[in-house]
């Protein structure tokens, strides 16, 4: 059977474990607030009435893409092109294309963060490998304007963070939204860890401090995932509802 992403693929390894892709959602969370193009996940009402449920829910897209076959994975893609399309229609209007790169972007960017932060440096080939998997996503949905490769990748990301972020009303209403939904602890507790992953022009623009409180605790929690404790430190810090959806996420 062929899968979109190899089996052998870092991809996979990336985005097999809870912790790394909780850190991929939650630097994501702060990119999105900042993202010119945010209004459009205000349309539906949707985001703003349970934003911890609909940017999981954007992860969880990546991951059936990750780990399906592959004729699975590019139903969920059209799929995906198809339910913005619906929201296109309702407001009629159109999604710009680069809001779409954005998303992509921040699915590269985090992905490799994320790894890094809780694992180890990956290599040229597997960022590489990162950004090609991303690359096809984007390129079934029609995108245009895509970098051909990782290089390319790092300078349109620059140019994408320079001309595509700004702090609105949306940016402060949804971190608003976040500590509503999180509580205060939770909610300092991703502010934290989004500062351990987010790039400096995101970091600059939401005023967050250079440092996080959270760093030094990193090489500790490696410890626990070692003794495969790391569990039971993380599902303590979530919000109930949650909890067994992000344990479901651990596949390697």
């Amino acid at each position: 059977m062929s899968f979109f992403v190899k089996q052998n693929s870092i991809v996979r390894t990336i985005w097999g474990r809870h912790d790394t892709v909780l850190f991929i959602f939650g630097g994501a969370s702060a990119e999105f607030a900042l993202n010119k193009a945010v209004d459009w996940l205000y349309f539906t009402g949707r985001l703003p009435a349970d934003p911890i449920g609909r940017l999981f829910s954007t992860v969880t897209y990546a991951r059936k893409i990750v780990f399906s076959p592959e004729q699975v994975a590019l139903q969920v893609i059209d799929r995906m092109r198809a339910i913005h399309g619906e929201v296109e229609n309702k407001r009629n209007a159109t999604i710009p294309d680069w809001a779409y790169r954005d998303v992509l972007f921040m699915l590269i960017h985090y992905s490799i963060a994320s790894f890094e932060l809780l694992e180890r440096k990956l290599a040229e080939d597997e960022k590489e490998e990162v950004f090609r998997t991303f690359y096809r996503v984007g390129d079934r949905m029609g995108l245009k304007e895509l970098p051909l490769n990782y290089n390319d990748w790092l300078n349109a990301r620059e140019q994408h963070l320079n001309s595509n972020l700004q702090k609105s009303k949306y940016t402060k209403d949804l971190f608003k939204q976040y500590k509503k939904h999180l509580g205060p602890l939770r909610y300092q507790i991703l502010v934290q860890a989004q500062i351990l992953v987010i790039p400096e022009r995101v970091r600059s623009l939401l005023n967050f401090k250079r440092s996080s409180w959270l760093k030094p605790f990193v090489p500790v929690y490696k410890i626990t995932r070692k003794l495969k404790i790391d569990w039971y430190l993380i599902s303590g810090l979530l919000p109930t509802q949650y909890r067994e959806e992000i344990k479901a996420l651990n596949v390697v």
